[in-house]
């Protein structure tokens, strides 16, 4: 609205001050007008009653007063004249009736005796009795107990006052006009660079911060637009530089492996990354807890860590178990100068840690409890045949026999050891050729035809090449064959069955191992890759020849140095399926 306006509300002060000031100036102009009216009347008449006293004084000649005084009083002025003899005269002689009337305001008015008794001088406004007409009169005594009264009406005073009053209010209201057109002009080149701030402002919560105020006078409202704009470019300085910082925070939290939540006193997330974000709906789903995504509240259990930094801790520490992961949360205050507006966790998935460092106890207890054995028995039969307890040669030959079995399962171990830790580091060296499958299988297969039937086990071959050749590292396959054939015979009941099935197509190699026997219970299944894994719960070897433990272990990781896939499938009893892929884009490997 106008009346709300800086225009409006500037225009109306303006105005309404000059009309104070105006509406003062005429109450004192007309007050001082009137007053300065009657007093020049006054003065006037005493200056005519003056005259006419001289005059009576220098002369006596009755008629000759009466000529002058008609010639020299105001036509709009009465003179009567009171001589001392007891004649009297007014300047309007044949009126009998008025004659009479100054009589009787002579007599009726002690003001006007006294003129002729005292000798004083007067100046009134009188009501004349008959002509309820108010007139001003003065009086002035001459020599010889007379007196000169001059007396006009006030209708001249009033219309002279009346023809004032108009020129005042006149002038009072063309000072209202050019005040008020004068207002508006002022308001409005005031305000005009007013409303283009503002406009400027606007633009600038919108993000605009290259607006600028033109700058159109160089007054103190010239100097606040300098001042605007050059705020303008220091917000827009300071804006990018914190949203730079933003975006390089918000970047830096992003790409952490550590989930990072940012809270308030209230425990409202302000600040979550994607490890976080996993961390919080693990612990949802853990207790069972439905929450809306809108809802950005840390669960009931943090909320103690919280209160315990707000009330003055520096850090809290604290592990959670979550869906099978371990989590370590480290929780540090926010400040504001010296209030805790908050508090910053940072949250580390701490499960792989955890695994690697239980897998290096048992790698060291495996290894330890591989290497007893052998140890174990060497030393045992070298010493009976250091004490001479055998006492035949042919007991001595089975001594050394055993001693000589266990060396080269200790070698075994080691060189096996060795092999699957330079596979592990990266450092396995692959010679991909391309390889006849056919050949190859054929060669494998004759291998252990003659294990087979020393163990009573049927082994078949079935192949369908629609590719007939492959790119591979021929002799890492073959450990790879190697390892799964023997653990299916050696694992086979006797009258069992281990088949080898291959198939090529444009894609890929892909072999399977299937055997019927003893089988891994579902539990073991997840760790049949791991080292020194031995079906020692619920696959027992059907043949007394031990392994190592690190043979699937070892092809795993053969495969995956090709970029391959094998997968293992079991029945506790019926039986167990190896198959490994190869991708035939493999012989990019290097």
């Amino acid at each position: 609205m106008f009346w709300r306006s800086v225009v409006g509300k500037l225009a109306i002060t303006i105005l309404l001050l000059v009309s104070f000031v105006l509406f003062i100036l005429t109450i004192l102009l007309l007050q001082f007008f009137e007053n300065f009216h009657i007093q020049e009347a006054e003065k006037a008449m005493m200056q005519t009653a003056t005259k006419v006293s001289v005059l009576v004084e220098q002369h006596q000649n009755t008629s000759l007063i009466e000529e002058t005084t008609e010639r020299v009083k105001n036509p709009a002025s009465r003179i009567a004249i009171f001589f001392g003899d007891g004649e009297s005269w007014v300047s309007d002689s044949k009126n009998k009736e008025l004659m009479e009337l100054n009589r009787q305001l002579i007599n009726h008015e002690p003001d006007l005796r006294n003129v002729l008794t005292e000798k004083r001088e007067i100046r009134k406004q009188i009501t004349l009795p008959n002509e309820e007409t108010e007139v001003m009169i003065v009086g002035m005594p001459i020599p010889g107990n007379g007196a000169i009264f001059v007396y006009q009406s006030l209708d001249v005073i009033e219309q002279t006052k009346a023809e004032t009053t108009k020129i005042i209010f006149l002038a009072a209201g063309i000072a209202i006009v050019l005040t008020t057109i004068f207002a508006f002009f002022l308001s409005t080149r005031i305000t005009s660079p007013l409303i283009k701030m503002r406009e400027a402002a606007f633009d600038l919560t919108r993000g605009e911060f290259n607006t600028k105020v033109p700058i159109l006078t160089h007054d103190e409202i010239g100097e606040l637009a300098l001042a605007f704009n050059r705020m303008g470019r220091q917000l827009k300085f300071h804006i990018n530089a914190l949203r730079q910082e933003k975006e390089q925070l918000s970047s830096i939290v992003s790409s952490m492996a550590d989930g990072v939540i940012t809270m308030n006193r209230n425990g409202d997330m302000i600040v979550t990354n994607g490890p976080a974000k996993q961390f919080i709906e693990d612990w949802y789903f853990e207790n069972n807890i439905t929450v809306n995504n809108e809802e950005r509240k840390i669960p009931d259990e943090l909320k103690e860590l919280l209160r315990e930094v707000i009330e003055g801790k520096p850090e809290v520490l604290h592990e959670f178990s979550l869906q099978g992961r371990n989590w370590v949360m480290l929780m540090t205050p926010l400040y504001d100068q010296s209030y805790v507006r908050g508090a910053v966790a940072v949250v580390r998935d701490m499960t792989d840690e955890r695994r690697l460092d239980k897998l290096r106890k048992d790698f060291i207890a495996n290894v330890s409890h591989e290497l007893r054995t052998p140890i174990s028995m060497l030393q045992g039969y070298s010493e009976a045949i250091v004490d001479d307890i055998a006492d035949s040669k042919e007991e001595k030959n089975e001594l050394a026999q055993i001693i000589h079995d266990e060396s080269l399962r200790l070698g075994r171990l080691v060189n096996e050891l060795l092999d699957l830790a330079r596979m592990e580091a990266g450092n396995i060296q692959l010679n991909i050729e391309e390889v006849e499958i056919g050949p190859y299988v054929d060669r494998i297969m004759k291998k252990f035809s003659g294990l087979a039937n020393d163990n009573n086990v049927s082994l078949t071959l079935s192949k369908k090449l629609e590719v007939p050749t492959a790119y591979f590292d021929p002799d890492r396959i073959d450990q790879v064959f190697t390892n799964l054939i023997d653990n299916a015979i050696r694992h086979t009941a006797e009258n069992g069955y281990v088949n080898v099935e291959v198939f090529s197509d444009s894609e890929a190699l892909q072999v399977k191992v299937v055997d019927n026997g003893s089988g891994i219970s579902e539990e073991d299944l997840p760790f049949v890759f791991e080292r020194f894994y031995k079906a020692d719960k619920s696959r027992t070897r059907v043949h007394k020849q031990k392994g190592t433990g690190l043979g699937l272990s070892i092809a795993k990781n053969i495969i995956d140095t090709h970029n391959g896939l094998i997968t293992v499938k079991s029945k506790l009893d019926q039986g167990t399926t190896f198959m490994f892929k190869l991708h035939h884009l493999d012989q990019n490997l290097s």
